[in-house]
């Protein structure tokens, strides 16, 4: 059974100014999106879940989804701020939806084989879908209890915006695979041209340009979910009164692995990452793909 790639698209884009999934950043009005499902294509996934928002699914899919509707199958979710598990219901003043956890969790119903996740506005080059395919294919994922997962880890200080701070998961790493993961929000590099960020608990910390984030490209079975039910109830008996409370995957994912549930390795990959977190960042996302098509790894039209 091919993989799935589950793509991560309902977000605000709130530091952006907009939809920024749809914004075209190739030569000819590719978004940074077009280029992620090409490189799974062509790594042999079989299909793509696109998690998206219903107020702009028609908007999204005549832009994006159906261009590839003849080469992958393609399949849409829908994230919501209602679609909680029984019992919980979303509080009233409650604007946003409850974060990447929440969003991978929408996709519940759309996907039986193992499957990688990414954010929708992150560039991670092609040797990482080729990592995780190569992943998929050494791994017996025939259990249905086998929550065996991967992450594909890059270094802090190459995945930074020098037009504001960023958001990351934070690892440490022994023996190739994952110890934990915590996430870090409001980072960047400081006058001083050293690194801060701030920890869950809002702590100001500084990190290293070498140490090793997520950037939210995972490898997962369908077991998953049910683990990801139980924790994100979780934490909403804990958290939903907070109308801005967020659960974010690198936080399930290190409950599971000091809970030893599950392993998970840290893929390297040669290939390049860069991200659109600010409207300042688009240039530079758009020179970078065309150094990449100059240099023969992309067509010059997908």
């Amino acid at each position: 059974m091919q993989p799935t790639l589950l793509i991560l698209a309902a977000g605000m884009g709130s530091r952006y100014g907009g939809l920024k999934q749809l914004d075209p950043m190739g030569p000819n009005g590719e978004t940074v999106l077009d280029y992620s499902v090409f490189d799974a294509i062509r790594a042999g996934f079989g299909k793509v879940v696109f998690v998206i928002r219903r107020d702009f699914a028609e908007t999204f899919k005549t832009t994006v989804g159906d261009k590839f509707a003849t080469k992958i199958e393609v399949v849409y979710a829908y994230q919501d701020i209602q679609d909680l598990p029984t019992g919980f219901e979303a509080p009233a003043g409650r604007e946003k939806p409850w974060g990447t956890a929440h969003a991978v969790r929408a996709a519940r119903q759309c996907i039986d084989s193992p499957f990688a996740v990414i954010n929708a506005d992150d560039f991670y080059g092609r040797d990482a879908y080729q990592q995780l395919i190569k992943f998929f294919k050494e791994t017996d994922h025939n259990s249905a209890s086998d929550l065996r997962s991967c992450m594909v880890g890059y270094q802090l200080g190459n995945t930074l915006s020098t037009h504001g701070s960023v958001n990351r998961g934070l690892c440490v790493v022994q023996d190739g695979l994952l110890q934990t993961v915590v996430e870090h929000i409001d980072i960047a590099q400081a006058a001083d041209g050293k690194i801060y960020g701030r920890n869950l608990e809002k702590e100001r910390i500084e990190l290293a340009t070498s140490d090793i984030v997520s950037m939210n490209f995972w490898g997962f079975t369908p077991a998953l979910f049910p683990e990801l039910e139980l924790m994100f109830a979780d934490f909403l008996t804990r958290f939903s009164s907070e109308l801005k409370s967020e659960c974010y995957i690198p936080s399930i994912i290190d409950s599971l692995i000091q809970n030893g549930k599950t392993k998970c390795k840290v893929i390297e990959t040669n290939g390049s990452w860069f991200g659109v977190t600010y409207p300042d960042d688009k240039p530079f996302v758009q020179s970078s793909i065309q150094q990449l098509i100059t240099s023969g790894d992309y067509p010059g039209s997908i």
